[in-house]
């Protein structure tokens, strides 16, 4: 018999704000579909609507703790019809801690990134959150060797690897290198605009390259945004960078097809799904250090380290590669696969 499930997640596709919604998303969907007894609970904003088995909690205005912390009871609540509690990165560590002491269910989490990963100061309340979340759950799961280290090395924690699935993204005819006026190289970069991401040092090997057939196409924003394009004046490569914002999701693929190569110059990432979306559309890749690139060929992704000289090394390399990577992806199954096999062992 399977066990019945009660996981906990944040968003859900199209409502996405990262890879961990994704991750949810479809190990939610695939494990439905094989008819596994789940249910997921999601903060009421983001859930789908008319879903069964997605129960969404209003959660509210406040800090992200005070809304998790609204759908704590409702989790507390339902898991006591449950085997197993899933829970994902530090903010199911209250649910989570409730939900244990509530009934007698294993409680598995996931680290999709720690917070050393996403700021340059983590926050201690953050750290702390996740120290305890690493010795107090039963069972731990990471999305790659690199992050199954840091949860080691900083919190003692051992967790077992199920890497993510591979993204794909959908192309059509729209040429947006034709759109934006790029007549020869085009690099592409697409990403929250946050320290993590190592953007200065993409816009600074712009000035390393000393190229002017290469274009920067950087999509997203974030609270660096202003003062990146301050840094490319001071640089004068302003001319050799456009700042297109916001990519919606059904133009994405366009983008990355039209790009010789897409930058991933991040200074730290978990796994980097933004790699897999740019393959997927035959995109070859220049990236510093992440999880994904453990289960690639060593010659798919050309790998740098996070600095400004590399990058633009990385990019001289990569602008003369010919023909699509070759890979295979990790599939979203292959993900169901694995963690109902972990459910299993537990039960």
């Amino acid at each position: 018999m399977s066990p019945k499930i009660l996981m906990l997640g944040w968003g859900f596709p199209p409502n996405v704000s990262g890879g961990l919604d994704t991750h949810v998303g479809e190990l939610f969907d695939g494990m439905r579909a094989r008819d596994v007894d789940i249910e997921l609970v999601l903060p009421a904003e983001y859930a789908p609507e008319d879903r069964e088995g997605i129960i969404g909690v209003p959660t509210g205005d406040g800090d992200i703790i005070t809304r998790v912390g609204r759908m704590s009871e409702t989790f507390a609540t339902r898991a006591a019809d449950a085997d197993i509690v899933h829970t994902h990165d530090w903010f199911g560590y209250g649910p989570g801690s409730r939900a244990t002491a509530n009934a007698e269910v294993e409680w598995v989490t996931t680290f999709h990134s720690l917070s050393a990963d996403r700021n340059l100061d983590p926050p201690t309340r953050e750290v702390e959150t996740e120290r305890r979340l690493a010795n107090r759950a039963d069972h731990l799961i990471a999305v790659s060797e690199l992050t199954a280290t840091d949860v080691q090395s900083q919190y003692g924690g051992d967790p077992r690897v199920i890497y993510n699935g591979f993204s794909t993204c959908e192309t059509t005819d729209r040429d947006f290198k034709a759109e934006l006026n790029i007549s020869e190289s085009m690099l592409f970069f697409v990403g929250r605009h946050t320290n993590q991401k190592g953007i200065s040092h993409l816009v600074y090997a712009m000035d390393q390259l000393r190229r002017d057939d290469v274009t920067l196409v950087i999509g997203g924003s974030g609270h660096l945004t202003d003062q990146l394009k301050r840094f490319a004046e001071l640089l004068n490569v302003e001319d050799s960078i456009e700042w297109v914002g916001y990519v919606p999701e059904k133009e994405l693929g366009d983008y990355y097809a039209a790009a010789d190569l897409f930058i991933s110059p991040s200074l730290s990432e978990p796994f980097g799904i933004t790699i897999t979306e740019a393959l997927s559309a035959g995109t070859h890749v220049v990236a510093t250090e992440s999880g994904v690139n453990e289960v690639l060929p060593d010659d798919c992704v050309v790998e740098v380290a996070a600095e400004s000289q590399s990058i633009a090394r990385g990019i001289e390399r990569g602008l003369t590669l010919e023909g699509s990577p070759e890979y295979d992806p990790v599939t979203w199954d292959e993900v169901v696969d694995e963690t109902l096999a972990l459910y299993d062992s537990i039960i």
